[in-house]
């Protein structure tokens, strides 16, 4: 070194090297933290190392949720109930022409008259032709004889928390006496129809077949008399009282209800 070259003082460089030191362990500037501040407040804040109870993340919560046991569905009670009713025809043994059937109307929800057969409950000790006979006259003032069976319908229906199980044996009647009325207070109208206009009257499809056996079952009794008709099934008195819903009319109320599944010949067993 020359002598015109002086040695840089040590004790400047130290005191640079103290400062450094003072300001780390200071912690970083005001400017510094706010930005620190901002970059943990951008997205979720890791859990800190040791931690018992980490937060879950939403496919544990999947997890838990498909890990839980589903509620089954609550059963309804089924319940079966039995009627009868007929087609009372008067001049059946007249002309087809001049021959008449006693329907029932009943309005819908939508304000339509929907014409269909008089049917009702079968009650304790009676057989299913004393019901139809009863419940023909109750409905619309006829009396009538049971002559033979058209058929069976049943269907399926939901009311007051409860799955109804219907069926209804149809009969053929003769006339006996009595006038048209609709004193019973779930019929709204009655009147007589001629036997041709069945199809386009009756609300039913299912009704509406029935309407054409008892048009056969009637040419059978011009043609070969009284003993040509098939022999009524076995009919017995019923032992139990049945319950008798509110939906009593259900689907005749509301024609958009299932169609029957299963249509029998005959009423087969009684009650």
């Amino acid at each position: 070194m020359s002598d015109g070259e002086q040695a840089k003082p040590r004790r400047r460089r130290s005191r640079r090297r103290g400062r450094r030191r003072a300001q780390r362990a200071a912690g970083p500037p005001a400017g510094d933290q706010g930005n620190d501040d901002a970059r943990h407040t951008d997205g979720p804040a890791e859990a800190p190392v040791g931690t018992a109870n980490p937060a879950p993340t939403p496919r544990d919560q999947s997890k838990q949720h498909k890990s839980r046991p589903r509620r089954p569905p609550e059963r309804l009670r089924t319940v079966h109930e039995t009627s009868a009713g007929g087609l009372v025809i008067d001049g059946i043994d007249g002309p087809k022409d001049t021959q008449v059937a006693a329907l029932i109307g009943r309005v819908d929800r939508r304000g339509r008259m929907l014409w269909s057969l008089p049917k009702g409950h079968i009650e304790l000790g009676e057989t299913a032709e004393q019901t139809a006979i009863r419940e023909v006259a109750e409905e619309t003032g006829i009396r009538g004889d049971v002559l033979a069976a058209l058929g069976s319908i049943d269907y399926w229906f939901v009311t007051e928390g409860r799955r109804v199980h219907k069926t209804v044996h149809h009969y053929l009647l003769r006339f006996q006496g009595g006038e048209l009325s609709d004193d019973d207070v779930e019929v709204t109208e009655v009147a007589w129809v001629p036997l041709r206009d069945l199809p386009a009257r009756l609300a039913y499809a299912d009704e509406r077949k029935l309407a054409e056996v008892a048009g056969e079952l009637i040419d059978k009794l011009h043609t070969d008399g009284p003993g040509s008709l098939p022999p009524l099934p076995r009919s017995a008195p019923r032992r139990r009282p049945q319950t008798h819903s509110h939906a009593r009319n259900h689907r005749r109320d509301d024609p958009a209800q299932p169609q029957p599944r299963r249509r029998t010949n005959g009423c087969g067993q009684g009650p």
